[in-house]
């Protein structure tokens, strides 16, 4: 069964856009070549698949999200609603490539299954997400601000942020060899919606769930809890992510 995700992808257009700019490095490391079959696994709107296919790769997209699909799909992309949990590929891509995605994914091992079972015999798997430490001080600031609903944070707004070792580990148990893992620490700064519009765009999962005015409150106590580590004296804010970045061979 297909999975779904709360996403607004004209929201996430306006004050996430960063998260495809800053994915050059991964990029770079992927190299795709004209005439290979790709697939962008998590794709979101298409901004990164675009890229790909103006390499000249032939580039197909999916994510969870029907509104991201959608906004792919206007790009005159190829790209349809499919939880990365239940791939239906088998053998049929050069390489696959997920950028900030990995880390909503609930079931790691069968994702990876999907993916190995989606490429052809060394073909790779190249990609980027939260490592271990993502968002630490965020984390901790909503929290503190949902005070008892933290459960239903939990539920509601899953993470996975792990170690370069633990991953590398997960990665070989399910049929890859790890050429390259290992984290970044990448301080990013926010557009003008700031924290604030951060936590609107990316913590939606759990701010829907609460009424108007209580939503309201946790907002204004979580962007001041974080204010004095995250925000300049100048206003600007900067969310403490840290990444990690792989690149993976489908073994033989």
């Amino acid at each position: 069964m297909t999975q779904t995700q709360t996403w607004n992808a004209a929201q996430y257009a306006q004050t996430g856009r960063f998260v495809a700019d800053l994915a050059g490095g991964v990029f770079d490391l992927l190299d795709p070549q004209p005439g290979e079959h790709i697939l962008d696994l998590g794709c979101g709107d298409g901004a990164l698949t675009e890229k790909i296919a103006a390499t000249g790769a032939s580039v197909a997209g999916v994510d969870a999200s029907p509104s991201m699909i959608a906004a792919a799909q206007a790009r005159g992309l190829t790209a349809r609603v499919l939880s990365a949990e239940s791939l239906d590929y088998k053998e049929e891509f050069d390489a696959v490539f997920s950028n900030a995605a990995l880390h909503w994914m609930r079931d790691q091992d069968a994702v990876l299954r999907g993916v190995r079972q989606a490429l052809r015999p060394g073909g790779r798997f190249v990609a980027e997400f939260g490592g271990h430490g993502n968002i630490a001080a965020v984390r901790v600031a909503l929290r503190a601000a949902l005070g008892h609903q933290e459960l239903n944070a939990e539920e509601a707004e899953h993470n996975y942020f792990p170690t370069a070792e633990s991953y590398a580990a997960r990665l070989e148990r399910n049929g890859f060899r790890v050429e390259s893992i290992g984290l970044i620490a990448r301080p990013t700064l926010l557009p003008v919606s700031g924290m604030r519009g951060w936590l609107e765009t990316f913590r939606r999962g759990v701010l829907d769930r609460l009424p108007e005015q209580e939503r309201e409150r946790v907002l204004l106590e979580s962007v001041e809890l974080l204010r004095p580590v995250l925000c300049d004296d100048r206003g600007q804010w900067t969310a403490d992510y840290v990444r990690l970045r792989f690149k993976a061979i489908a073994a033989g």
